[in-house]
């Protein structure tokens, strides 16, 4: 199998069900966007975690690639296919992740710099670049039907990433460095 196909030498690309869209398209910029963050994601794995933090951030990435899936897909010439539908499950989990890191966690006091130990800082970018899919989520929001789900574990994903650099932070005694207002 040939990975170029030459299809998108003129600045188009196929969406799931095979309309032709530019590159520029609201729906490239919100699936690249989580296609980056999954990427990230990856990078975050490259570094010593926990066997949880490790379980939980593969997860991540399936459910990322669900959900480029979801925004890749022309639904208004092809029906979803089951596997890129996002469950309420996943949010929940998210949550239930988030509330378990932030049991261990002392209190916020003031507003966090990103940074810290080299995993932690991978987890600002991820919280991030989210950040980024999240608002492209909501630009493409103008243009075309998004299930809240989308837009909603997105956004638990920044929430997410904010608390497992603190989480790992901790775990490495890095002291977190707080904003001084000048």
């Amino acid at each position: 199998m040939k990975i170029y196909t030459k299809t998108g030498d003129g600045g188009e690309t196929g969406l799931v069900g095979g309309t032709r869209v530019s590159k520029t398209d609201a729906r490239l910029e919100a699936y690249g966007t989580v296609d980056e963050l999954n990427s990230f994601v990856g990078l975050l794995l490259s570094y010593p975690l926990n066997d949880e933090n490790r379980d939980f951030l593969q997860n991540i990435q399936h459910r990322l690639f669900t959900l480029g899936a979801y925004l890749a897909t022309d639904q208004s010439k092809t029906a979803l296919h089951e596997a890129s539908v996002l469950k309420n499950e996943v949010v929940s989990a998210v949550e239930t992740e988030i509330d378990r890191l932030n049991e261990a966690l002392p209190p916020l006091q003031a507003f966090i710099l990103p940074g810290g130990v080299g995993a932690a800082a991978v987890c600002h970018v991820c919280r991030s670049v989210a950040r980024r899919a999240e608002r492209n989520i909501c630009q493409l929001l103008n243009v075309y039907p998004v299930d809240n789900l989308v837009l909603i574990y997105i956004n638990r994903l920044s929430d997410y990433f904010f608390s497992l650099a603190r989480f790992i932070n901790m775990e490495n005694k890095e002291k977190e460095i707080y904003w001084k207002q000048y």
